[in-house]
Order: C-alpha cells, then structure tokens, then sequence
C-alpha cells in the first residue's frame, strides 16, 4: 500500500499522526507519520491546484476535509514541502537522464569519429609511404602492380532507362553515400567555428582537395527516424534556396525502399548569376541494423527532367552521392548523419563570384547544418521546449518565414514561368525592372498574390561591398530604418493590399516620424532566423488627412555578429494590423552574401558597381596581395529588390518610380557602408580612400601629365611628384578636379576633395551621377557644342555657368577645362575636368 510520510516536527503534542496502525501512547516528536491513501489522495488533489498553499488554504484544507482533520497544520505544511522537494528531484533525475543520453549519444559519434580520423591517417600513411617509394624508384612509376590500393577504379555507368539499372546505381549510390558518412570516401576537415561537446550543435566538417564542394553533419535529435526522414526528403520546406522539388518516377525496391527520379530547382543568390537545377535518382531504404538511408545523386545526361524550354534559365549542377543517414538511438531520438556533395558548375558565374559555387563552407551553411538545424527546431517545438509570442503556432510562424524569403527569392530569380519579363531601362543597366502581371489574386491560388487589375513590379540591382561587415550592415539597416526608407513608399505598397486601387505614392503625403516599433514572434534555436513585426509610426503633412501606421512582417538572418550563417539578410512586407494567417505577402528586402575571404579582394573602401562590368571568366576586379579574416579585407555581395503593386495603366510611371527609389536606397546603402566600415590604423576618412585605392595614384600621374601634354602647362606645381605624394598633391588642390568614363552615358569615376564637396557625395557614390546630369539645359548645349572640338584638339575651356550638385542645389563656376585623360598606351581612358573657382548659388 502506497503511502507518504511526513517528519512531525511538533515538540510536546499530544496528538498522533493520524493512524496508519501506531499507538498513540507510543509517538513522540521524532517519529514518523503514516499517511492513508484516503489522506494522500486529498493531498494530492490540493497540490495539483496549488503546489505551495498559504496558511489560510492548509486551515481551510482542514476545515473541509474531515478525512485530514487528526493531522496537524505544521504536518500538513511539511508534507507539501516534501511533496515539491520530490517534484524537483524527479524533474532534476529527468533532466540528468537525458543529458546522460545525449552525453552517450555524442560520445557514440565522437569514438566513430576517432575511428574514422584513424582509419584516414593509416591512409595517408600508406600514401605517403607509396609515394616515396615511387620518389626513391622511379622504375616503379609504371609498374602497375604496386598501384595504391586506396583510390579504386571507377564503376561502369549503370542503363538508367530500366528498373534493374536504376536500382544497380542505387546500390551504388548507397555504398558510395555512406563511405562518405562513415568513411573515408573524403578528406574531411572540421569546420572553422564548430566545436563538439555535450551543448554544441553538432559535428560540422567541410572537404578538403575533392571534386565538387562537400560538407558533412551529424548530431543527436531528438525525433523518431521516420519522422527525420519524412522532414528531410521534403526539401523545400526547409532548405530556402530550393525553389521546387518534383517527383517524376516512384519504383519500389527491397526492404521496402522506394527509388525515385526527382527534379529540383534552385533559386538563384543573385541577380548575377543564373539558378541552378539537378536530375537526380534517391533512393530510400532500410538498413540490417534498423538505420534508416536516403541516397541521392545525379544521372548521367542533362536531358532528364522536364521540357527545355521551362529549364532554360538554368544552368544543370550535378549532386554527386549524397543523403541521410538516421540511426534509432538508445533511450530515444536519433543520431542523424547529413552529407552534401555538388558540382556547382563555377565556371558559369563571373570569377568574382566563384567563391559562391566553390567553397564547402557554404555549402555547409546553406544546405547541411540548416537541415540539421530544422529538425532539432522541430524537435525542440514538439516537446514544447519553444514558446511563441500572439499564441501563434509554431507551424504557421514558420510559415510565414517561408513565404517572405519564397517571395523574395522569386523577386530575385524573375523566372519567366513564373510570369516575369524585364522592362526596357533608361540607357542606365545599374537597376534591373521586371513585371508580373500573374502577381493577381484572381484565383485565390497564390499565397503571395493580391487583388488588383495590374500586377508587381519588381526594382531590383546587385553590388560588391568592401570592408562592410555584413551583420553590421544588416542589423543597421533593420534598426534605423529612416536613413534609407521612404514612407511613402511602404504607405504605398501597403494600401495596395487593403484595395484595388493603386495611387502612385505623392498622392496622399505622409511622413515617417522615425519611431519603430520591433515586436519579436519567433526565433530559431541558435537565433539564426528572427520573424517579426514592425511598426512604422506615420503623419499627415496635409491637414484632412488622418496620420497611418504600417504594420510590417519582416523576417532577419544573421544579425547576431556570432552568426555562422552564410547570408545574411533582410526580408520584409507590408501586412495587416489583424495579422491574418492567409495574408498577402509581397516581399522587398536586402541580402548580403559573403564572399569566401581566400579569394583576393578588390581595393578597400570602395563599393562597385558589378551589373555593368562583370563579365565570365573577368579578373579585373581582382587585387594584388593577401586577403585576411579581419573586417578590413571583408567582401561580400549586396542584393537589393523591392517589389511594387501596380495598375496597368500606372505601369510605365511605377517603374520610373521603382527604378529611382532603388537607385536611392543603392546611394544611402554606400553611404551607409562607408560610414561603417572599419578604419585602420587610426586613419581618417580622406586618407582611408586614397590608401585603399591604388589605381588612382596611376590615375593622378595620367591626369597631371595630359594636362601637360595638351595645354602646355603643369596643373600642379610640382607634377614631377610620383605616386601617393601626387595624388595626395591632387587631392588637396584647391578647385574641383573630376573624371568621368569616356562612354556613351559618361558617369563620374573619380573626383578629389573639392571636387567631392562640390558634388554632394562621398567618394563611393560618384558612380550614381552621370556628366549630364550635373548641366542644366545651357551648360548641356555649351558642353555638347564644344565635343568635337575636344575630341580634335584634346581639350577645351568652357564658358562660367551654372552646374547641379547631387543633392540638386546649384553650383556657379567662372571656368571649366575639359581635357582627354591618356593612358600608358595613348588610348583616352577617361575625361577630366577642372571647375575654377565654383561657389553654391
């Protein structure tokens, strides 16, 4: 019979304890009390209301309960600590029981990781001791006899066009995956930042000297293997970059595996490169000892998968043997093993961006660990472990995440089944405008679309960042959101979704008060991913007009300057303050990919324009010397695209409205970036841009010696200065010094200090204005006049006039002389110009 005892504690009483079979003659204040089951079952039912009852509730206890009226209050108030001392004591055996598990568990991977860290240096032990008997015997070089036995000779290709082919290249695959996993297929190294113990994520390594890029996960989660699996092979649900995943066959094989032929998209990083997409074999079976394995890897050809007419703007990957290998874990969960080896097809992509397709880390980033990452969030939300603000379900929080990053990547990608197509630009190809009038809600079948007779268009452009740590960037760009917003334009897209009618922002005037409220809803286990809201606190400039709040759903990944992560972005939409789970989303946002920091970057401080020079196989943008980790040698591609509801009769006006705004957002993000890159060497801000900029030594010597050449006299007094003492010569001279291209839409490369001044901008933002757009219509015919004589002669001098600045104010100078820049070869390379003594009107 159960029963619960309580120490009495009262000195002197003369009651009992209540029963249970003592003599009251024989108790005294250092005996036990025996509670009946009667009398713990009432207890019992208090403690599931209230676990620590007042001293009021114990005396009402005792009132009500006539069962527990021979038991004094001072018993009763020591059986309730009792009760919750044992209650902690099981939740603390609980809590040790499953770090013990998971101490095991992990202790099971990192003694299989010892045997395979072995297995690889008897290997290489063996290698190198055939190597040097092939250094010490060159005779042997060509005997086949003694080849190494490590490196087998490759299979034949298996027919794909039957089932008993399929299922022999599935076998093959499965060996081959799980050499990988287990093996020593691979050269594994660990992963820079990952370090295993009982609280770290798992068992991070990256390739070393094989085909393709490969990363290898494996850890312990807390779910059934089914479940693992089932989460796993739906791809899109996890991995953000995977725009679709089709299954086209299904053929059983034994122990209830499946083989299955599957196409899968890609989105594409960036505006600058074209997606990717795999034809691919999986196949799904059962190992002896129980193991769960999914193996997948390409199949020979690239004709396989749909039409190519629908993969046109793809370029096909191969997905060398990889997969899941998910074993049942003593005590509960799994120990999973993730691996993922591609053939990204660098080549394709402008050298610039190779880093992308040819680093193991980013593949370990955006493919392995996030896999693992996602089911251990699962994990940790299905045992309640995750809490999540407005009673959301984690389920439909995550959702949410899902389809602002889908609709941003669609933004990005403009896939023409999809139903975008690029619009004619302005001469200008630094910001690329795409439509989509299937963006409609006529159908009610797309999540992301809206109600409107028009359809989207979609501003977007990409650039090269230097020394701009991306966190720093992103986490700016989230918290002071004012210094690159316009109101109107989030007033704009976010009446779009409550109405049909589309006004073009100007309409109705607003104004951002500068208040944002952040309100947190989710966040992933190691703060990867961060889901929010955002307030945006309006006023009305005009009277009549009631002041408006926009509500924003905005997703971030990888604020935290920690962060592992391998982009970092920020993703947001307009939504209703009601917060509907079918709500519209039309995404706009920034990403920030790093490049991979082996690669040379190009010169510091400054931020280039890519969309307009970069082209495959190109190694302009290349620079001499050795990159390091620190921030100073930082390079990283920006994406920016912001989307916009339209009308169709608006459409032609809303694109000359999206194409200005980006290219604003463009000029405040590199203000942005300058203003936050880090300084070295404590130097200041003139000093930081003519050391991290080399050309422009060369430059200031051609400048100073075509001078010369065409007007007969030094522009500097002692121009026979060489290297940075010239430019900084150049630098300090007191009129306004100016280069621009020599092209058919002349945009500014170079200016020094007043030249700058002059202009209104920084030194990194040149490249958003263009000659012509600094004359007003007299300085343009006068300008335009004087070109052939300019061409014949090399130089001119033009009349006193009046010039804009980029922030438009008006700029009066005396005189100009415009002059062609010769380069070593006596090519024109750029045009310069001097302003003489300008002033602002």
């Amino acid at each position: 019979m159960a029963a619960a005892v309580a120490m009495r504690c009262a000195s002197g009483s003369g009651s009992d304890g209540g029963g249970g079979g003592y003599d009251k003659g024989g108790m005294d204040s250092g005996k036990y009390v025996r509670y009946t089951p009667e009398q713990v079952e009432a207890l019992e039912r208090v403690y599931a209301e209230c676990p620590k009852p007042t001293s009021t509730r114990r005396q009402q206890l005792l009132r009500e309960c006539p069962i527990l009226s021979n038991i004094e209050p001072r018993q009763i108030k020591v059986w309730f600590q009792n009760r919750r001392c044992r209650d902690k004591q099981r939740k603390e055996s609980s809590r040790l029981q499953a770090v013990n598990r998971k101490l095991s568990a992990m202790n099971k991977l990192l003694m299989e990781e010892n045997e395979r860290l072995q297995k690889q240096v008897s290997q290489l032990v063996h290698e190198n001791a055939y190597m040097k008997q092939q250094l010490q015997n060159p005779s042997l070089a060509t005997d086949t006899s003694c080849e190494s036995n490590v490196t087998a000779p490759p299979n034949p290709l298996r027919d794909a066009s039957n089932p008993a082919g399929l299922l022999a290249i599935a076998e093959e695959t499965l060996t081959e995956f799980l050499s990988k996993a287990t093996g020593t297929a691979v050269d594994w190294v660990p992963m820079p930042g990952m370090k295993p113990g009982p609280d770290s994520f798992g068992i991070v390594a990256i390739s070393h000297g094989c085909r393709g890029v490969a990363a290898r996960a494996c850890g312990l989660v807390n779910l059934e293997p089914t479940k693992i699996v089932e989460i796993l092979k739906d791809r899109p649900s996890w991995f953000r970059d995977c725009r679709s995943l089709e299954v086209f066959t299904m053929l059983p094989a034994g122990n209830g595996g499946t083989i299955e032929l599957v196409y899968m998209q890609m989105y594409a990083p960036t505006t600058l490169v074209p997606a990717r997409d795999f034809w691919t074999l999986r196949y799904t079976t059962t190992m002896e000892d129980g193991s769960l394995v999914v193996c997948e890897r390409s199949l020979s050809g690239s004709g396989g998968g749909p039409s190519t007419a629908s993969a046109q703007q793809f370029v096909r990957a191969e997905m060398l043997p990889s997969g899941y290998l998910v074993r049942p874990c003593d005590g509960g969960g799994s120990i999973v093993h993730i691996v993922d080896h591609l053939d990204l097809e660098a080549w394709s992509v402008p050298e610039v961006l190779r880093p992308l397709y040819e680093s193991s880390r980013v593949v370990a980033q955006k493919m392995t660990t996030a896999a693992l990452r996602h089911i251990r969030q699962i994990a940790q939300e299905t045992s309640g472990e995750v809490v999540y603000a407005l009673g959301r379900q984690p389920a439909v929080l995550r959702t949410f995440s899902q389809r602002l990053s889908r609709g941003f990547n669609d933004a990005i990608s403009g896939f023409n089944d999809d139903g975008w197509s690029v619009m004619g630009g302005d001469g200008i190809e630094d910001v690329i405008i795409a439509c989509n009038s299937k963006k409609i809600r006529s159908n009610n079948t797309a999540p992301n679309a809206f109600e409107a007779p028009g359809g989207v268009i979609c501003a977007k452009a990409s650039m090269l960042l230097q020394s701009v740590p991306p966190a720093v960037l992103v986490r700016f760009l989230r918290e002071h959101r004012s210094e690159w917003a316009d109101y109107n334009f989030d007033a704009y897209s976010a009446s779009a979704l409550k109405t049909s009618s589309c006004s073009l922002p100007g309409l109705r005037p607003m104004r951002f008060s500068g208040s944002q409220i952040i309100m947190p809803l989710a966040h992933t286990v190691e703060n990867e991913e961060i889901l929010e809201v955002v307030r945006l606190e309006g006023q009305a400039l005009d009277e009549g007009l009631l002041s408006r709040d926009i509500h924003l759903l905005q997703f971030c990944t990888g604020i935290d300057e920690k962060s592992m992560g391998s982009c970092f972005q920020l993703v947001f939409a307009p939504i209703d303050e009601l917060f509907p789970d079918d709500a519209p989303l039309i995404s706009s946002g920034f990403r920030v990919i790093p490049l991979d920091t082996k690669t040379d970057g190009a010169p510091a401080g400054r931020t280039l324009d890519l969309a307009s020079s970069l082209e495959v196989g190109s190694t302009t943008l290349q620079a001499s010397g050795d990159a390091s980790l620190d921030d100073c040698n930082i390079r990283s591609v920006l994406t920016i695209a912001f989307q916009f509801p339209y009308e169709m009769h608006l459409q032609d006006s809303v694109a000359t409205m999206a194409r200005q705004y980006v290219r604003s957002i463009v000029s405040a993000v590199q203000r942005v970036s300058l203003a936050i890159s880090p300084s070295r060497s404590g130097l200041n801000a003139e000093q930081k841009i003519i050391s991290g900029f080399p050309e422009a030594a060369t430059l200031a010597r051609w400048i100073c010696q075509s001078y010369q050449f065409h007007l007969g006299v030094e522009l500097l007094r002692h121009a026979d200065e060489a290297g940075e003492s010239l430019l900084r010569m150049l630098w300090d001279y007191e009129d306004a010094i100016l280069c621009c291209s020599f092209k058919e839409k002349p945009v500014f490369t170079f200016a020094n200090e007043m030249g700058i001044n002059m202009l209104e901008t920084s030194f990194v933002a040149l490249q958003d204005l263009s000659l012509d757009k600094i004359f007003d219509d007299a300085g343009r015919k006068a300008l335009f006049s004087e070109i052939p004589k300019l061409m014949e002669q090399g130089y001119v001098y033009l009349p006193a006039g009046v010039c804009l600045s980029g922030m438009g104010r008006h700029v009066s100078f005396e005189q100009a002389i415009a002059w062609k820049v010769l380069g070593e070869d006596n090519n024109v390379h750029c045009l310069a110009f001097c302003f003489v003594n300008w002033s602002f009107v």
